[in-house]
């Protein structure tokens, strides 16, 4: 090959403007969910719900509901506790407290939903009206549905294992924080918190098991974002091998981080369907959803910073309690991590510390919801705008004061994270070029002048990404964050390639099979991807925490730029070479390289497929017959991206009512696989964001009793309420990942926080008000206008 020949015949996959290919059947309504999965003699399944917060089970009368008609069984907490086992959660980890948890309450619970019996009949009617003939006698206990509650000192124990109902604890300190507030010029300090909030995706949870008593084998359809480890939780939950275990995910109406784990009641659907050796489906309720799922966010965090005399941030020290809820699905001390990581944000600050406290409540669990520390980036550069509050400064001077510059990275962070490859400071100057700052502060003083409250909120992310194995390990949390894919190709020249991600709503089948069309040097129209079938993909960690591009796309990447070693090998034969070294695979043809470039040799991709099939006996030494690899790829401990975003907001004196006027984002977001995608999650991150910022608000009372169970309560934004969102995409490649992926499906949320709380507190502070806690809904803005 010349000198002067393009190191690639044309434009790689990754990177195209490709229309996403799910869109075609869920667009006409021809997607196939769990609901539209139907199996030939169904039992549908009720659930048993507890009216109380707290109540001793005194005892359970099935016996009306068993006797009803279409009845098959009725299945309490005692029944199922001989069918599976508890979970427990145990990590050696200071300050975290073991828990357990039983497949279903036997002898108290512990929130309104609480689980205790499940009903098993004909159709789902029956089943429903027979949920409501179990008898239940409860003893009703004193709840605990607060915080405050659970930190008093004669609080009652929400588990009884779990002393002062403080589940986790962690302290991290620099060894120079309080020198540095010593030498501070001042403290600053500001409070922040944010309500508690639910993942609400538009399919609710549901599932469809089936026991083959022939086979021994349990058949799961379930919409899960990470169907390996939901397999291995449900086997062992059952006392089953894996071989004994298909997951099958079909699409899935949305997870937001609520379809990861296993939840109790596809537990109890599945030992009741390995019980009766027949199909069971349920269908969840939007009040079970909103109700008995899982909960997030509820954290209320109090931040002091030491700062120069010019702004310069020294050093940052934060105090946060989280509201966990009654049961624990996940470790709690994975707060404390998230907010150690993201606490400094873009900044060059040289101590930090932190205090967390995760507590138990009597309300719905926590677990994660997407971007799981969400309060993180708005504490950060809320604490910048109260440091320009109090010293008289502008806050985008302060930011630009403290912020990392290229000349400085790789930068260790002081909770010791290495940081490179990002570019802060290009998307702040580009998202407050493109909002105008200047001129929207003038227009801001002109309409103080007319009596309206306009506010301009600046908000920095530093997103991290990727979690690697080496950052589990460091944590003290069992697990892995690799990534594994296998790529095969059928003698047709068809491209079947498969991971341990699921999609739901991400657009996976169009940009996975990008990266894999990259790395092989396929055409995408011969590229499929197979997702969600723990049959078919090798065992992967699903889709969470941003890692679908950046661990599952390299995963598959990897796996194509093996594959194509061994397809240009047989392609070399096939052409009497005796190298591949003058030869390429692109768009699933061979070309050689020549005096005027790359040249078409007439061998095609399914040619070389027939070889490998078909006639073995023409491949070359070495090689053995079938085209198909398996890749695994383990992510370094931690990748990021970086993004800036703006909020010009007007705030209506007389409602409270907030205006979002315009939104801009500029986002690194490294190699985009597919720029349609990239606008697409970013935009959706957003409204997230602005969603619970705005207007999401799950509330309970005194008791713990639910006040938010329908729609009509908890309000999530509509399209109507979603500003225009103007993004600017400054994407540099990441030196860490074999495409240059960062990830970016979390940053939007964590942005759109801090930009229009932000945003908000600008608007107020012309009157001397502040608003410390989300959401910026009209009723709290106005209260907050009147002080």
């Amino acid at each position: 090959m010349t000198a002067e020949l393009p190191s690639s015949p044309g434009p790689s996959p990754i990177g195209q403007d490709l229309p996403r290919r799910e869109d075609l059947r869920l667009l006409r309504g021809l997607g196939r969910f769990h609901d539209d999965i139907a199996l030939s003699g169904a039992l549908h399944a009720a659930f048993v719900r507890s009216p109380h917060a707290a109540a001793r089970i005194a005892a359970i009368d099935i016996t009306a509901a068993r006797a009803m008609p279409g009845v098959v069984a009725v299945l309490t907490g005692a029944d199922l506790a001989r069918l599976a086992g508890p979970l427990r959660l145990a990590p050696a980890i200071e300050g975290l407290r073991p828990v357990s948890m039983p497949p279903l309450p036997t002898t108290a619970v512990r929130m309104v939903g609480d689980p205790v019996a499940i009903v098993l009949a004909a159709s789902a009617a029956a089943a429903e009206e027979a949920a409501e003939h179990v008898a239940v006698t409860w003893d009703p206990t004193p709840a605990v549905a607060s915080i405050d509650a659970a930190a008093h000192p004669d609080a009652p124990l929400v588990d009884p294992d779990v002393p002062g109902n403080l589940v986790s604890h962690q302290r991290f300190a620099t060894p120079g924080l309080e020198a540095a507030f010593a030498a501070a010029a001042h403290c600053v300090t500001a409070n922040f918190s944010q309500a508690r909030q639910t993942h609400a995706p538009m399919e609710p949870r549901g599932c469809l098991a089936s026991w083959d008593p022939g086979r021994e084998h349990l058949t799961m359809i379930v919409g899960t974002q990470a169907p390996h480890p939901y397999r291995t939780a449900l086997a062992a939950r059952l006392g089953l091998s894996e071989a004994q275990v298909t997951i099958r995910s079909p699409d899935m109406g949305g997870g937001f981080g609520q379809k990861i784990v296993l939840l109790r009641e596809e537990l109890a659907c599945a030992a009741a369907a390995r019980l009766l050796a027949r199909p069971v489906r349920w269908r969840e309720s939007r009040g079970e959803n909103l109700a008995a799922a899982l909960h997030a966010r509820e954290d209320r965090v109090r931040v002091r910073a030491a700062v120069t005399a010019d702004g310069t941030i020294l050093a940052l020290d934060a105090q946060l309690d989280n509201d966990f809820g009654a049961w624990c699905f996940f470790p709690a001390n994975y707060m404390a991590r998230m907010l150690v990581l993201n606490l400094p944000g873009p900044y060059r600050i040289g101590q930090l510390g932190y205090e967390v406290r995760v507590w138990l409540t009597n309300k719905c669990p926590s677990g994660p919801m997407r971007a799981p520390m969400a309060i993180v980036s708005w504490v950060t550069e809320g604490t910048i705008d109260a440091i320009a509050r109090q010293l008289g400064l502008d806050p985008l001077e302060v930011r630009r004061r403290n912020m990392l510059e290229a000349s400085q990275l790789p930068y260790v962070s002081a909770a010791g994270e290495t940081l490179d490859a990002i570019t802060p400071r290009p998307t702040l100057e580009a998202a407050v070029a493109a909002i105008g700052y200047a001129e929207a502060r003038a227009a801001q003083r002109a309409a103080l002048a007319d009596g309206r409250l306009l506010g301009i909120g600046l908000c920095a992310v530093l997103e991290s990404t990727t979690y690697g194995s080496a950052f589990y390990r460091a944590s003290g949390v069992p697990g892995s964050g690799h990534e594994a894919a296998s790529v095969r190709i059928e003698p047709s020249g068809a491209v079947l390639a498969s991971c341990g991600l699921m999609g739901s709503g991400q657009g996976y089948e169009t940009s996975l099979a990008q990266t894999v069309a990259a790395g092989l040097g396929a055409s995408m129209r011969d590229v499929t991807m197979q997702l969600g079938d723990t049959d078919v993909a090798p065992y992967g960690m699903g889709s969470r925490g941003a890692r679908g591009g950046t661990a599952g796309g390299s995963a598959l990447y990897v796996a194509g730029q093996r594959l194509r070693t061994k397809v240009l090998a047989i392609a070399a034969g096939m052409l009497g070479l005796n190298s591949a070294e003058s030869i390429t695979l692109h768009d699933s043809r061979i070309l050689r390289a020549g005096a005027a470039g790359w040249e078409a040799t007439g061998i095609t991709l399914a040619d070389i497929a027939r070889v490998a099939h078909f006639d073995p006996l023409r491949l070359p030494h070495g090689l053995e017959p079938g085209l198909h690899t398996v890749a695994a790829y383990d992510p370094p401990p931690l990748t990021f991206s970086n993004s800036t975003h703006a909020c010009l907001v007007e705030i209506a004196r007389d409602t409270g009512t907030v205006h979002i006027l315009r939104y801009v984002a500029a986002e690194d977001a490294g190699q985009a696989i597919n720029p349609i995608v990239v606008a697409g999650q970013t935009q959706g991150a957003i409204a997230l964001g602005l969603s619970g910022a705005l207007m999401e608000r799950t509330v309970y009372d005194t008791d713990g009793q639910l006040l938010s169970g329908s729609f009509m309560d908890y309000a999530v934004i509509r399209a109507a309420d979603t500003p225009p969102i103007e993004l600017h995409h400054m994407n540099t490649p990441s030196p860490l990942t074999p495409a240059g992926i960062k990830g970016m499906a979390e940053g939007g949320v964590l942005g759109a926080i801090g930009a229009l709380m932000n945003a908000v507190n600008d608007a107020l502070g012309q009157i001397g008000r502040h608003l410390d806690s989300q959401p910026a809904s009209p009723e709290r803005v106005w209260a907050a206008l009147r002080g």
